[in-house]
């Protein structure tokens, strides 16, 4: 009996850890004007970063639902295995609530874990899984210890376009232009499951040298156990600025951060131009 990985796209994994790790991966929707795609089915990263520069849409995300969650659970149970499900915060959308509601009577062997996170705050506590269960640990003892572990997860970021944090909900029109005007640059975090402001900066080497003190008031990082950075739209290069601007926090601990790019779930929301940072606190 095998313990499987279940984790809804929105933990942004790219291809090759997917095989590396073994995962299986449930997918949301993304809808534009023209359709609904599903990424790495008929829409790639890129593609749906250049669609967003093409059109000027902002395009609207779909849960995935307990159908999709209980195809997947079916083929653990057809081999006889046993899996630990990783999903994004229950407060950002309800695929969590559809991955619980799949794997009612199948507690024994399917166990749900809300990640209280998204992108790759979800995707280091789904890696942190893949440790576990490479140490020989069962399904039900990775589920315990991602339940108390989730909680050493910091999660922090800057974006470049304030369009989409206002489009869709999450900064005030005055807000945004005066942030456009001023180069401000909002400081994210992710506590307690929802999107909140950490603080804001103006220009990228205030908000990069604000992320560091995050980091630092935090407890710094626990470079034992995964961490990630990752990048919205087409140009990294603002990342690429930001591992500089921390050489300090990397040295002596890692070569460099491992990255990934934000997929099409996180980045309808954020848009191109986003940074973000992904770690277990000490």
């Amino acid at each position: 009996m095998s313990v499987q990985i279940i984790v809804d796209s929105a933990a942004d994994f790219e291809a090759a850890d997917i095989e590396r790790y073994g995962l299986r991966i449930v997918s949301l929707k993304t809808i534009f004007s023209d359709g609904e795609y599903v990424e790495g089915q008929n829409l790639t990263r890129q593609g749906f970063y250049e669609k967003l520069e093409a059109t000027g849409e902002i395009p609207k995300t779909c849960q995935a639902t307990p159908f999709d969650f209980e195809a997947a659970y079916g083929e653990v149970l057809e081999r006889g295995d046993t899996a630990v499900v990783i999903t994004m915060s229950e407060k950002l959308s309800g695929t969590a609530q559809s991955a619980k509601i799949a794997a009612a009577g199948l507690e024994d062997r399917i166990f749900v874990v809300d990640s209280n996170n998204v992108t790759i705050g979800e995707q280091i506590l789904a890696l942190r899984a893949a440790e576990l269960r490479d140490c020989g640990l069962t399904a039900a003892e990775i589920a315990a210890a991602l339940e108390r572990e989730k909680n050493e997860i910091c999660i922090f970021g800057t974006t470049d376009n304030l369009d989409y944090l206002y489009k869709g909900g999450r900064l005030s029109k005055t807000a945004a232009m005066v942030g456009g005007l001023l180069a401000i640059r909002p400081v994210l975090a992710i506590a307690d499951g929802v999107i909140v402001a950490a603080g804001k900066a103006r220009g990228s080497k205030q908000s990069n040298n604000m992320l560091t003190q995050l980091i630092r008031k935090n407890g710094g990082v626990d470079f034992s156990r995964p961490v990630r950075v990752g990048y919205s739209g087409l140009d990294d290069s603002l990342l690429n600025q930001y591992i500089e601007d921390s050489r300090e926090l990397w040295e002596g601990q890692t070569e460099a951060p491992m990255r990934c790019t934000i997929g099409c779930t996180v980045g309808t929301h954020l848009g191109p131009g986003a940074i973000l940072l992904a770690f277990f606190h000490k």
